[in-house]
C-alpha cells in the first residue's frame, strides 16, 4: 500500500481559496497512491482561533467540493484533513450561526464522502479550540480495500483510550492529521510511536509546516509500523512524504506478539 502525506505550509499571505486550489493540485499529483492525507485545519491554521468563525463552512461546503473532485480526479482515498465545520443551530439562530466542530473528511476514489469525524479532544485549556468548538462523540473507522483506518485528530494523540476504542472497532491503521507546534515536537514523535506499539498498528500522522498565528509548526509528519519503527519522516518545511508499507504486518505482529489478547482493564468483567 502506498500513502502520501501532504505536509502543507499554511501561509497566511495566501487566500483560503488559493490554498484549496493549490492543495487540490497536489492531491492530483498523487495519482497512483492508495491513500493521501492532509493536515488538520489546513484551510485556516490550527492556531488561528480568531478566524475559525469567519472561515467555518458547512460539511458539504467549498472544501468538501474541491477535495471530493480532487480525490476522484486522482483516483485515491483521500483523508482531506479537517475543516472548521459550521452546523445548523438547533435553536433557530440567524443564518450563518451555529455550533462549530473540527471535522475531518474522508473521500473514496470516486469522490464520495466515506466518513466524517468530529474531533473529540479539543485543545486549548479553556481557550481557543476548547471553547470555540464543540466536542465530537463518535469513534470513526473507514474500511479501505487493504486496511481498516481509525481516524483521530492532533490532540487526540494524547488520549490512548480513544485508540483502544478504535482497535476494538477493527482499526489496523491510524490516520492522524495535526497542526502540532514545534515546541512540543518531541511529544509528537514519542506519542506516534507509542500509539503504534501499544496497539500494534500503523500510524500515519500528517502535520502542517511553517508558522501561522505566530506559532511555529512542528512539521515532521511520520509513518510508524506496528513495532514502533519509523518508516518515513518529513522535515520541517512543506513536503510530500510518500511511503510504501504492508498492512498485513498488523496481523502478523499481533499473532507473533499477542499482547492485545492479554488486556484486562477496560474490558467486560469475566463471568465467574
Amino acid at each position: 500500500m502506498r500513502a502520501s502525506l501532504l505536509q502543507i505550509d499554511v501561509n497566511e499571505a495566501e487566500s483560503v481559496d488559493a490554498r484549496r486550489q493549490r492543495v487540490a493540485a497536489l492531491v492530483r499529483e498523487q495519482a497512483g497512491a492508495d491513500l493521501v492525507v492532509l493536515p488538520e485545519l489546513w484551510t485556516t491554521g490550527a492556531f488561528a482561533y480568531e478566524g475559525f468563525g469567519a472561515e467555518a463552512e458547512p460539511l458539504e461546503g467549498p472544501t468538501y467540493e474541491v477535495m471530493a473532485k480532487a480525490a476522484s480526479d486522482a483516483g485515491v482515498w483521500l483523508h482531506a484533513g479537517s475543516i472548521p465545520e459550521r452546523t445548523a443551530s438547533d435553536s433557530g439562530s440567524a443564518a450563518g450561526e451555529g455550533p462549530l466542530y473540527n471535522t475531518s473528511l474522508v473521500f473514496s476514489p470516486s469522490g464520495e464522502l466515506a466518513a466524517a469525524y468530529r474531533k473529540i479532544h479539543r485543545f486549548g485549556f479553556d481557550k481557543g479550540e476548547a471553547v470555540l468548538m464543540g466536542a465530537g462523540a463518535e469513534l470513526v473507522t473507514v474500511r479501505l480495500p487493504q486496511t481498516v483506518v481509525g481516524v483521530a485528530t492532533c490532540y487526540d494523540l494524547r488520549f490512548p483510550e480513544l485508540f483502544r476504542g478504535l482497535v476494538d472497532a477493527g482499526a489496523e491503521t491510524f490516520v492522524i492529521p495535526a497542526g502540532w507546534p514545534e515546541r512540543r515536537r518531541s511529544h509528537w514523535t514519542l506519542l506516534a510511536q507509542a500509539r503504534a506499539v501499544e496497539n500494534q498498528a500503523f500510524v500515519l500522522a500528517c502535520g502542517t509546516a511553517g508558522t501561522h498565528a505566530g506559532v511555529p509548526q512542528a512539521g515532521h509528519s511520520i509513518v510508524v509500523d506496528p513495532w514502533g519503527e519509523v518508516l518515513a519522516e518529513a522535515g520541517a518545511g512543506e513536503e510530500v512524504l510518500t511511503v510504501d508499507f504492508d498492512p498485513a504486518k498488523v496481523a502478523t505482529t499481533r499473532e507473533q506478539f499477542p499482547a492485545l489478547k492479554d488486556r484486562l482493564l477496560g474490558l467486560a468483567a469475566p463471568r465467574r
